[in-house]
């Protein structure tokens, strides 16, 4: 008895796994990873089974939903080209409340580090 229950849970077990491949292959990522060339579509670092969980899909129109076959709102990006893509159409923060924003003519920095780096050097040659 204990040998039928045993292929029974197994047999369970197996057809599990299977339904959750076939959805995974469902998935817009699956379709994707089948479909695209494992690198990433804007540093070109190429991917394995090993580091493919590095490579993300990236909507190109930013809309999560929209997934079509053909794979055309889809690139395959590695995270960090990821993360760049979407830090680029962040918004920008507002000014603490009770601050305005710094008028454009302004520089947002004026501290210069390398400036008169050229002489510095030469004083610790001598």
């Amino acid at each position: 008895m204990t040998v039928s229950r045993d292929r029974r849970d197994t047999g369970d077990i197996v057809a599990r796994a299977r339904r959750e491949s076939e959805e995974r292959s469902l998935s817009y990522r699956e379709q994707a990873l089948k479909m695209y060339p494992w690198v990433c579509a804007r540093c070109g670092r190429e991917f394995t089974r090993q580091n493919q969980q590095e490579l993300t899909v990236h909507h190109r129109d930013h809309d999560h939903d929209n997934n079509p076959e053909d794979g055309s709102n889809w690139e395959l990006l590695c995270i960090y080209c990821h993360d760049d893509e979407h830090a680029r159409h962040a918004q920008p923060l507002a000014p603490p409340p009770g601050r305005t924003a710094a008028p454009a003519s302004r520089p947002l920095a004026t501290f210069k580090p390398f400036a008169n780096l050229k002489a510095r050097l030469r004083q610790d040659e001598k």
